[in-house]
């Protein structure tokens, strides 16, 4: 890839080569270092779509500079060109046609120079996508995009760290990575077949293979997020960029340990960081005990677990597999670009390459100075700042109540509903606070009951989980597993279930509530809300189709490391990314 670059830098004719032989070393010299800087420059193809930010950080952090593309031209006059695809298959082709990007992407493409395609850039090399209605895409490699079939009993979108099986090694792929997990975010995939088994590189598991990177010459291409992958990804991409590199992480660190991590996706330990700002206004990390996060004593100061940015890098470096920032303020006064939030996401996502997601306050306001931005205007900035994911809570339930009364009629004036339109379900997770209500009988409400081990005060037998809004505050006549499907209706991609109940107890997580709620969706369930020791993690996953778990305290406090987490999960034969 790189003799393209250096080619570039040398003159056409032997009468210039003679020109150059008698010019001044001072002329020489600047020549050289002319064209050294352009090795080290890398154009990005970022059409303004989802989080970008965080491949400019891994980009800039492998030592290279960035030149956007804002015309045609610049993708034909590019060394190296990255494609990170972030959205929808349909809205991503429109603006690549509007801006009239398509027919110099192809030129770049069909004259076999570096490029490397990310998520969505893979699948958009294939002939078309059955995304969005269906529609047609570069049809530089045979095959088309469909959907994961979810009757297999694998949840929708197929979120988190798989294995790669690595068909060919390759500048790109090591046979090494093969044995470490690198992460995936998406609902749709392409499959290898007999017409593409030349682009082929690498593929993973997923109710059947489907394909994780191609490569053809210098054209390259993952399914994966290199720049969301830890150190692995890090690798991945500074490989593309020079091959010459040696890999940063040793594979001692980030292959598995054991047999039952050796293949297919691994359930995720996520660390949360309820962030609000104290009395003093200083932005803090907290933690609540049943939602109060307050001190029990004279001052009863708001609870001060540490800096967010601080502790996401800590946690990062500790091998969390995400971190969720959970605003529980809200912030409403600020103007859309000085939101607090904003800042720790831009400053964050320099120092943690693993997939960051933010809630609170993901809706429609009217600042202090009378601005109004819409729930999808507010998910956007986040995007823009670093985030992966944004998370719903109280409108969700507002809106799921809604659409009931309607008899499930969509409108599409949902928050859910506009971002995961624009930037795909997986960039929408629902974040569920319910409460236990005991009942003598599934016949005395009209919300779905399970029959509970865990009888009531008055020895109930049943019991439904309530909804709430404003931080637990406030219940409404909706039970968790209704809201659930409500969402998974309008577009979420993933349901982020705590337990005011169990939350700040430590005896680990509510098993009825989180095996209630997987069962009744297809999308993704992370457990959240009452661990305590690690044994609490492998309890949820064997009983359980949670794809995730997720804490906060214990993490901060040092009580419980994530790495005491994930060994326990190893030893008990749950997958899990071991390392980084």
């Amino acid at each position: 890839m790189l003799s393209l670059n250096v080619s570039k830098c040398k003159l056409a004719t032997s009468g210039q080569r003679k020109s150059v032989a008698s010019q001044s070393s001072n002329t020489n010299s600047k020549t050289s270092i002319k064209c050294e800087a352009s090795k080290r420059e890398v154009t990005l193809l970022d059409y303004g779509a989802g989080n970008v930010r965080s491949v400019r950080n891994a980009i800039t952090k492998l030592g290279y500079s960035i030149k956007d593309v804002t015309k045609p031209q610049d993708i034909v006059n590019a060394e190296k060109l990255i494609f990170p695809g972030v959205g929808s298959f349909g809205q991503a082709m429109d603006i690549l046609q509007k801006k009239k990007y398509v027919d110099p992407l192809m030129e770049y493409l069909k004259s076999d120079r570096p490029f490397l395609g990310i998520c969505l850039g893979l699948q958009l090399l294939f002939e078309g996508s059955e995304e969005s209605g269906g529609c047609e895409g570069l049809g530089l490699i045979p095959g088309r995009v469909t959907k994961f079939d979810a009757s297999l009993g694998l949840p929708v979108p197929h979120i988190g760290w798989n294995t790669l099986n690595v068909r060919n090694p390759s500048a790109l792929l090591l046979s090494d990575v093969g044995a470490r997990r690198v992460y995936y975010v998406h609902s749709f995939r392409a499959t290898p077949s007999s017409r593409n088994g030349d682009w082929v590189l690498a593929t993973s598991p997923y109710g059947g293979d489907f394909v994780a990177a191609v490569n053809k010459g210098n054209v390259s291409a993952t399914q994966f997020h290199p720049e969301k992958s830890g150190r692995t990804g890090l690798d991945v991409l500074g490989r593309f960029l020079d091959p010459t590199v040696a890999p940063t992480s040793s594979p001692s660190l980030s292959s598995p340990s054991s047999s039952s991590s050796a293949t297919g996706l691994a359930r995720r330990v996520i660390a949360c960081l309820d962030v609000r700002s104290n009395d003093k206004g200083d932005l803090v990390v907290t933690k609540g005990d049943q939602y109060d996060v307050r001190e029990k004593t004279e001052g009863n100061e708001v609870r001060n677990l540490g800096k967010p940015v601080e502790l996401s890098a800590r946690y990062y470096n500790e091998g969390a597999d995400e971190v969720t920032f959970l605003n529980i303020t809200g912030f409403r006064d600020c103007p859309l670009q000085d939101l607090p939030m904003i800042q720790v996401l831009q400053q964050a996502s320099e120092r943690v390459f693993v997939p960051l997601t933010v809630g609170g306050g993901i809706r429609g306001f009217t600042d202090a100075n009378g601005i109004s931005s819409s729930a999808l205007e507010v998910a956007a900035q986040y995007f823009r700042s670093g985030a992966d994911k944004v998370s719903i809570g109280s409108d969700a339930v507002e809106a799921a109540i809604e659409l009931r009364q309607r008899g499930g009629k969509l409108l599409g004036d949902t928050a859910i509903e506009q971002i995961s339109k624009v930037y795909g379900r997986q960039a929408v997770v629902v974040s569920v606070d319910p409460r236990r209500v005991y009942v003598k009988s599934p016949s005395d409400v009209p919300h779905q009951t399970v029959k509970t081990a865990k009888k009531g005060p008055a020895g109930e037998e049943y019991c439904w989980w309530q909804c709430t809004v404003k931080g637990g505050r406030e219940g409404r006549d909706l039970g968790a597993i209704e809201l659930a499907k409500a969402v998974e209706l309008m577009g979420a991609g993933e349901i982020l279930l705590n337990c005011i109940d169990n939350d700040g107890a430590k005896k680990g997580f509510d098993l009825e509530l989180v095996d209630a709620v997987a069962k009744a969706v297809e999308i993704p369930v992370i457990a959240s809300s009452g661990a305590g020791c690690p044994a609490h993690f492998s309890d949820v996953f064997k009983k359980t189709g949670a794809a995730a778990a997720l804490a906060a305290g214990i993490f901060h406090r040092n009580e419980v490391s994530i790495q005491d987490v994930k060994e326990t999960m190893d030893r008990d034969g749950i997958p899990t990314r071991l390392g980084q």
